[in-house]
């Protein structure tokens, strides 16, 4: 039992991944057949030595010759067409197996990024399906498909004579132990390389997501130090697998050489012996050739299989761990009308709730200001309310019914939400407002950016609401990224508007705006949550809920 299913029992992610397999049966089948033709025009060669050397020498016919070489050629070409093609097919069973899981991938990713940041099944799950995409786009597997075929090839060597067979079986023996010992001896510095490589890549990642931050700390050469560490580990891992697997390669193929010469050295000695012919030695020896192919295919694409074991043992945890989501009854779009009962919550990757036994209700028009020191609790609230963190006890409901009866798209449309770090995504402004939809409604685009008092900002951006930004931001300051988030928490009418330190990248004017945009929203029915230090972002608001360690402290009109 490999280490992922020691610790989780896989089988319900494993059923998934081997249903989305058998959607290319046929396919599979195709390749199959393919296979079976491929494997016996490979006796093409074998057949025209011993056909050559047995009988065209001996009669000294041009004519037969001529012949025998015209039906070769057209063999050949058969055989490599068929080839090309069982390729083509399995690099389309693969392409379908990722274009299938594509989707459940990212959702299973992101719904265990949201519990486990660090989890490795979550943030290498598009590289683990990539990397079982490859193992069927490689040769290894069309391999799998041509071992069957080498007890044939062997067979027809001892149909040649005995003892050539014999030493077909005794090399191939030897092969096999070597590809066991392969399997065996690679397998955990592949792994160790895989996590190692992960681990850099997770820094690399992060210091450059705050390289303003470490260039200005004067953390640059501290922070190559740190991902230079990581990497290093990372390289030796990759240097050692790639060392133990080249060892195996190379002897593979020198053993297999050396197999084809001794098959050559018995054959001519038992021609000289008068027990073989001439042409059964040059056949026998491009038999044992192909019949040993396979197996040294297998050894030199040995890492492509681990990798693909690996990535295929990760997949069946995250779909574990994440079970596809059952189809909801849809329900009408509800009012402004919001609930926690008993609300505890336990954060992800923690064993003790950060919010504990949360009540309150608001109702449309009103807006809640949730105040309280830093680790209060105010920011899980956030989280809970917007169903990213599920409650541990308790339950929050909207219009009565309870967050999870909703699906998640749905219930992030009626949801506006403004984190304490707004990130924007690759594109334009104008996308990033619209929530990433191919096609924004620029009307609705525009009205959510007056609201939140940033249409004038934007418009005067070099390319207005087609100005392209990055993950960072790019040339935007943070006041004018905290205005876009607002913006893209108020597209599309929101039912609900929670707001985590609304105010905190915000100058007087913009604090002004914020507190207009409020009480429009207000006006229209809307429910809103402001969690807040400055007492700037609880001008507008009905009521007011003081946290402390996790718990409501005091509830009531401002």
């Amino acid at each position: 039992m490999s280490r992922i299913e020691a610790a989780v029992n896989v089988t319900p992610g494993l059923m998934e991944l081997r249903a989305a397999r058998r959607d290319s049966r046929g396919l599979i089948v195709s390749a199959f057949v393919f296979s079976v033709v491929v494997n016996i025009l490979m006796l093409t060669g074998p057949l025209y030595m011993l056909q050559v050397y047995d009988r065209v020498l001996g009669s000294r016919s041009e004519a037969t010759l001529v012949a025998l070489s015209v039906l070769v050629v057209f063999l050949f070409i058969a055989m490599g067409v068929l080839d090309h093609a069982r390729g083509r097919v399995m690099a389309r069973i693969g392409a379908s197996f990722q274009a299938k899981l594509d989707r459940r991938v990212f959702e299973a990713a992101l719904r265990r990024s949201q519990q486990a940041p660090s989890d490795a099944a979550a943030t290498a799950a598009q590289r683990d399906l990539e990397a079982v995409q490859r193992l069927w786009a490689s040769p290894v597997l069309l391999a799998l498909f041509d071992i069957p075929w080498t007890p044939l090839f062997i067979a027809a060597i001892f149909i040649f004579h005995p003892w050539m067979g014999w030493l077909a079986i005794g090399g191939g023996v030897i092969l096999v132990i070597t590809t066991i010992m392969n399997q065996r001896l690679t397998k955990v510095p592949l792994n160790r390389a895989n996590n190692a490589t992960i681990a850099a890549e997770r820094i690399s990642d992060n210091l450059k997501a705050e390289a303003e931050v470490v260039q200005a700390l004067g953390m640059q050469s501290a922070g190559f130090d740190r991902w230079q560490k990581a990497r290093g580990a990372a390289l030796t891992q990759s240097l050692a697998a790639a060392d133990m697997g080249g060892t195996f390669s190379i002897l593979t193929k020198t053993f297999r050489l050396f197999l084809q010469s001794a098959m050559l050295g018995l054959g001519a000695w038992l021609v000289l012996r008068g027990e073989l012919s001439a042409g059964a030695m040059i056949a026998g020896s491009i038999l044992m050739g192909r019949a040993l192919a396979p197996i040294e295919m297998a050894v030199g694409q040995w890492a492509v299989v681990q990798r693909a074991q690996e990535g295929w043992g990760r997949l069946a945890e995250l779909f574990t761990r994440m079970p596809q989501e059952q189809p909801r009854t849809q329900l009408p779009r509800p009012k402004a009308d919001l609930e926690a009962q008993n609300l505890t919550v336990v954060p992800p990757g923690e064993s003790y709730a950060t919010l504990r036994m949360v009540n309150f209700r608001l109702e449309p028009g009103q807006a809640l200001g949730v105040i309280g020191p830093s680790g209060s609790g105010k920011s899980t609230l956030a989280r809970a309310l917007i169903g990213a963190w599920r409650p541990a006890g308790g339950k929050v409901r909207l219009d009565s019914a309870s967050l999870d009866q909703y699906e998640p798209d749905v219930l992030g449309s009626y949801i506006g939400y403004l984190p304490q770090r707004v990130t924007l995504f690759e594109g334009t402004i104008a996308e990033n407002i619209a929530r990433l939809q191919g096609q924004p409604d620029g009307l609705k685009v525009v009205e959510a950016a007056k609201k939140a008092a940033a249409h004038d900002m934007i418009v005067k951006l070099p390319d207005g609401y087609d100005t392209r930004v990055s993950a960072l931001g790019g040339r935007l300051s943070g006041g004018q990224i905290q205005r876009i988030g607002l913006a893209r928490a108020m597209y599309g009418d929101p039912v609900i508007m929670v707001l985590d330190e609304p105010n905190s990248n915000l100058d007087n004017e913009g604090s002004i705006a914020l507190n207009l945009a409020i009480r429009s929203m207000k006006a229209a029915g809307c429910a809103i949550l402001i969690m807040a230090h400055r007492p700037a972002a609880i001008q507008e608001c009905d009521l007011l809920m003081g946290m402390e360690e996790g718990t409501r402290r005091a509830f009531g009109p401002r």
